[in-house]
C-alpha cells in the first residue's frame, strides 16, 4: 500500500453522515476490537469537540480523533489495515495544529500504554502513575505547545506565518502569492469577496499567470456559480487568462463534504484553514513536508473534478 493515499478533513458532529462515520470507526476500534463498553465510549462530550476524519482515496473513513474544550486529544482511532501508514500521525498533527491556532499553552491526552512510543515521537511526555481506563492501562501525557515552538532550531525553520486573525490570514495569503514563481493550487469551498480580491493579490495572480510557459494556477471551487453571481474579481481575471488559470468543481459527495481551504505555491509555501469560513489556521513560506499531503489531496480531487460548467459562458 502506498503512503499518503489518504487525506484528513474536519468533521462536523452536527452532520449526520460525518457523525455516523466517526461513531462507526470508534465502534470498530474501541468497542469491537478493544472491548470498551459502549456507554464508556459514548461519553456525551462529542457535541462540544473539534473532530478530524481521515479518508482513503475512495472517500472511505479510515481514522479519526477529537480535541475537547478541556485541551485534551482523544478518541484517536485508525482501522487495523491502515496502521503504520502515517494516518495516526496526520490526525494527531492536525489536532495539535488546531490547539496551536487556539493559542493554548499545552495539550494533553490519556494514552494507552502500548501507544506511549507513538506519542513520545510526536513530542508528548508521560507523567504520573499508570492507571486503568475501560479495562486498559493508560498514562497521562502532555505537550507544552509554546515550548515546542520556541525549541525549533534554525535548521528546521519553515518560515512560519501567523494566521490566527482575518488580517494575519490575508497577509499570509499575499506573502505566499508574492513568493510563488509559476504555479499555485487553491482549494476553496466558497470564494468570498474578502479573499483573492484585493488589488495586491490580483496583481500577483496576474504576474504568475503570465510568468511563462510553466505558468499554472489551478482552482477548485465547490460553488463556482456563487462566485459568478457575486462578480468576484478572480473570475474576471480567469476569463482574461484562461490558458493559465483553470477552475474545476468537485462533484463527488465525499469531496463536497470537505470544509477546509488552502493555498499552495511552488516553493513549498502553504496556508491551511481547517474551517474555510473562519480565518484561523496555519501557514509557512517553505515547509514542503507539511505541504505534501495537501498537494496530494488537491491533485486527487482535481483529477476527478469537472470543469466548472457555470463559468462556460465566460469561456474559461
Amino acid at each position: 500500500m502506498k503512503l499518503q493515499n489518504f487525506h484528513v478533513e474536519i468533521a462536523e458532529w452536527s452532520r449526520e453522515d460525518q457523525r455516523a462515520a466517526l461513531l462507526d470507526l470508534r465502534s470498530t476500534v474501541f468497542i469491537q476490537e478493544q472491548g470498551v463498553p459502549e456507554e464508556r465510549e459514548r461519553d456525551g462530550l462529542d457535541v462540544d469537540c473539534w473532530h478530524v476524519l481521515a479518508r482513503d482515496d475512495t472517500g472511505q473513513p479510515i481514522g479519526c480523533g477529537r480535541l475537547t474544550p478541556a485541551h485534551k486529544i482523544g478518541r484517536m482511532a485508525v482501522l487495523p489495515e491502515w496502521r503504520g501508514n502515517g494516518v495516526g500521525v496526520a490526525l494527531l498533527r492536525e489536532l495539535i495544529g488546531r490547539a496551536r491556532t487556539q493559542g493554548w499553552p499545552d495539550v494533553a491526552l490519556d494514552a494507552q500504554v502500548s501507544a506511549l512510543g507513538f506519542y513520545e515521537r510526536e513530542g508528548f511526555t508521560a507523567y504520573g502513575e499508570e492507571f486503568e481506563d475501560a479495562g486498559l492501562p493508560h498514562r497521562a501525557m502532555r505537550m507544552a505547545l509554546s515550548a515546542n515552538v520556541e525549541d525549533e532550531t534554525p535548521s528546521r525553520d519553515t518560515g512560519a506565518l501567523p494566521a490566527t486573525t482575518r488580517s494575519e490570514t490575508a497577509a499570509a495569503r499575499l506573502q505566499l502569492l508574492v513568493d510563488a514563481r509559476h504555479r499555485l493550487a487553491i482549494y476553496l469551498p466558497l470564494l468570498g469577496n474578502d479573499s483573492y480580491a484585493s488589488v495586491e493579490e490580483l496583481a500577483e495572480l496576474r504576474r504568475l499567470a503570465i510568468s511563462g510557459r510553466g505558468a499554472q494556477i489551478r482552482i477548485l471551487l465547490h460553488d463556482p456559480a456563487a462566485a459568478l453571481r457575486n462578480d468576484h474579481r478572480l473570475i474576471a481575471l480567469a476569463q482574461r487568462l484562461p490558458s493559465s488559470m483553470q477552475i474545476r468543481m468537485p462533484v463527488e459527495e465525499a469531496d463536497l463534504a470537505y470544509v477546509s481551504a488552502y493555498l499552495l505555491n511552488d516553493v513549498g509555501g502553504y496556508l491551511f484553514l481547517p474551517e474555510a469560513n473562519r480565518p484561523q489556521g496555519r501557514a509557512a513560506r517553505h515547509d514542503r513536508a507539511a505541504q505534501a499531503p495537501l498537494q496530494q489531496h488537491f491533485d486527487e480531487i482535481w483529477e476527478r473534478a469537472e470543469r466548472a460548467s457555470a463559468l462556460q459562458a465566460l469561456d474559461i
